[in-house]
């Protein structure tokens, strides 16, 4: 039960790690798997890769496909919207963190 909750509250703040990634560089999503679990988190491709989607969806990236290796790769570049979206959320998680750290 706690980790089911902890998942939940997690997802959030691995939306705000894809965008931060997304506007440094375009990500893609083997990438950015690899860089969730060395910060710790657990998350399988069936629950980033739908995540991408959704994000891509509410137009926070925007992707690009190129053949690498003959496979398809999907590479995700955060949007002007991702980007804006990104600075309130670091603002919100500072005010967050500053609080609960007290």
């Amino acid at each position: 039960m706690e980790d089911k909750i902890l998942r939940k509250l997690f997802l959030g703040f691995i939306q705000i790690h894809i965008l931060h990634h997304a506007k440094e560089h375009p990500v893609y999503g083997a990438w950015m798997h690899e860089e969730l679990e060395e910060h710790g988190y657990e998350i399988s491709p069936g629950t980033l890769y739908p995540i991408l989607r959704n994000m891509e969806s509410d137009g926070l990236l925007e992707r690009e496909e190129k053949n690498v290796e003959g496979k398809i790769r999907k590479y995700y570049t955060a949007t002007p919207q991702g980007e804006k979206i990104l600075d309130k959320a670091r603002a919100q998680a500072y005010e967050l963190f500053k609080e609960i750290n007290d």
